[in-house]
C-alpha cells in the first residue's frame, strides 16, 4: 500500500503543536474551516460546500509526542491512517507526516500528496502564532 509521507522541522515545541494535530478546533487553525467535532473524540472536515466530508477517528494519541487518525469515509481515503509523530530537535519540533495505507496510488493520491505539503507549512505557521487561516474555507481553497 503507497504512503504519503512529509517531514518538516517547526519552530514551535511539541507542547504547542500536539492540539493543532489532535483536535478538530486545530485542524481548523491550519487545514479546513468547516471542522465539526463529533462524539468520542472523532472529527468531521467538510471541503468545497461539503461535497467531499471526512469523518476521522482518534487512533492513538499521545500527548505532545503523536496523534494518529483513522479515516472513516471517502472512497479513496476510508481506512487510510493520517498521523503525525513529533519529535524534539534542538530548539523546536520535527514532525513526521504519514498519510498511510492507501490501496493504490491513484492520481487524486498524487493531488494529496502535493496539497499535504502545502498543509505542513501552514501548520508550521499556526505553531508559530503566524497562521494564514485553514488551506480550505468552507466554500475551496483559501491561498
Amino acid at each position: 500500500m503507497p504512503d504519503i509521507v512529509h517531514r518538516i522541522e517547526i519552530a514551535a515545541s511539541e507542547d504547542s503543536l500536539y492540539p493543532l494535530v489532535s483536535s478538530g478546533r486545530g485542524f481548523a487553525a491550519w487545514w479546513a474551516e468547516d471542522v465539526t467535532e463529533l462524539p468520542e473524540g472523532a472529527v468531521s472536515l467538510g471541503f468545497f460546500n461539503r461535497s467531499t466530508v471526512y469523518r476521522l477517528r482518534p487512533d492513538t494519541m499521545e500527548k505532545g509526542r503523536r496523534a494518529v487518525w483513522r479515516c472513516e469515509t471517502g472512497d479513496e481515503w476510508n481506512g487510510t491512517r493520517i498521523a503525525f509523530e513529533l519529535e524534539p530537535k534542538g530548539s523546536g519540533t520535527l514532525v513526521r507526516f504519514a498519510h498511510a495505507d492507501w490501496k493504490k496510488a491513484t492520481d487524486y493520491f498524487t493531488s494529496c500528496n502535493t496539497t499535504w505539503g502545502a498543509l505542513m507549512y501552514r501548520l508550521a505557521a499556526a505553531a508559530a502564532g503566524k497562521s494564514p487561516g485553514p488551506l480550505f474555507a468552507a466554500t475551496g481553497l483559501a491561498y
